[in-house]
């Protein structure tokens, strides 16, 4: 276990993780609330609007890997405000879309840039938190995930109605460039995190030594699972809202932060609670598996009251307890609680990967329920996997807070 003194800079870095996640998340889901809006606009169907999301997240696929493995050979220092920039640039070109084949292929330049945060704010921890406060530290970072869709739906819909959709997407994106900004002086007056210079000397772990390791396939295997059920939660709750649930755009602007609220705190549960039950003498690995146990079992209970809730307030009610369970969970916190610094960009660019891949073709699946169903039995599919997701952690992963070595 890394035991090497923290410094106490790592809280303002956490800081600008979470403001990283924020803006990564408020870029991709102003098209989420805009959805019906620009269906309109541009003449789209339910399926053409799935089709878009599953564009975005094929190359979010596609990259997802790929950026793991930029991060880990630029370091955060350089590599990090690049993905940033790229996504603020792709962002800012949503708002000239005129076509849907336009906007398909603006999604897919997002989609292309967006991954790159994750990686790089997993190695930020990393680098500056101790393991006994990795769980703490992603879930400050995460948090922003939440924190960025909540605030896009009265940001995004204010903007849209006070001066057109394609606003939105400008304003949205050029708040990217002043966080670079941030970042840029940050890491000229800090000096970088403890041991940066050793670090920087260790090249990117190598592939196939990660691909022998059962605990990197338990990590995989987490986002796998968990991952469709994180982009269908982004991608089609402020539908459900105004689909089934006779929600208009100003509603979304009012009320749809709400769920998104609540995922901000169950981020933040997610590294709290466990952190709570570490300081009176709970190893981490039963702390973080007991956490991640109770909610497994919970979960079923939370989506069944969404789909029996008598009327809208207790729909959001319920949605809001969804997304809570699922941030409380914890999956992208794992690559950082079992390896090394040089290798977690690495097995969390592959885990995105692999849970992208899955999560875009559950949105094509999701298309066709929803138009020919209804969101039912998406939400029953959601309950079931958190179980069999924790399995995969307790078997292939094994102890939580050994650092594995790797070459």
């Amino acid at each position: 276990m890394d035991e090497r003194e923290p410094s106490p800079l790592r809280w303002y870095v956490a800081g600008l993780l979470c403001a990283a996640s924020t803006l990564n998340y408020l870029d991709r889901q102003a098209l989420s609330v805009l959805a019906e809006t620009i269906q309109k606009a541009l003449h789209l169907s339910t399926s053409d609007y799935s089709f878009i999301t599953s564009a975005f997240l094929f190359s979010y696929t596609a990259m997802y890997a790929v950026s793991g493995r930029i991060v880990d050979w630029m370091g955060n220092r350089r590599g990090y405000p690049l993905f940033v920039s790229l996504w603020s640039f792709a962002d800012i070109l949503h708002g000239l879309a005129r076509t849907a084949s336009q906007l398909t292929f603006f999604r897919v330049l997002l989609g292309a840039a967006e991954p790159g945060n994750f990686p790089a704010g997993l190695r930020a921890v990393s680098e500056w938190f101790p393991v006994r406060e990795r769980a703490l530290g992603v879930g400050i970072f995460n948090s922003g995930t939440a924190l960025g869709s909540a605030v896009a739906a009265p940001i995004v819909s204010f903007i849209a109605l006070s001066f057109g959709w394609q606003s939105a997407f400008v304003f949205t994106g050029m708040l990217g460039f002043i966080w670079v900004a941030a970042w840029l002086l940050f890491y000229r007056y800090s000096g970088g995190p403890p041991g940066e210079q050793a670090a920087s000397l260790v090249k990117p772990a190598a592939l196939s030594k990660l691909a022998v390791i059962p605990a990197m396939w338990g990590c995989v295997l987490a986002r796998v699972l968990t991952d469709p059920i994180s982009y269908f939660l982004f991608f089609w709750i402020p539908k459900y809202l105004q689909q089934e649930r006779g929600f208009n755009l100003a509603d979304v602007g009012k009320y749809g932060w709400i769920p998104y609220a609540a995922l901000t705190l169950g981020n933040l549960f997610s590294g709290a609670m466990p952190r709570w039950l570490i300081a009176r003498g709970w190893p981490l690995n039963r702390a973080r598996k007991s956490t991640m146990l109770v909610i497994s079992c919970l979960m079923p209970i939370f989506y069944m009251l969404v789909t029996r809730a008598p009327n809208p307030a207790w729909a959001l009610a319920a949605i809001s307890v969804c997304m809570f369970g699922h941030a409380a969970w914890g999956n992208v916190i794992l690559p950082a609680e079992v390896f090394p610094d040089h290798a977690v960009g690495t097995v969390t660019g592959i885990g995105g990967a692999c849970g992208g891949l899955t999560g875009a073709l559950s949105q094509l699946a999701i298309g066709w329920i929803v138009t020919h169903q209804s969101f039912a039995p998406v939400f029953a599919a959601c309950a079931m996997l958190y179980l069999v997701a924790f399995a995969c952690v307790h078997w292939l992963i094994g102890e939580l807070g050994v650092i594995r070595s790797v070459e």
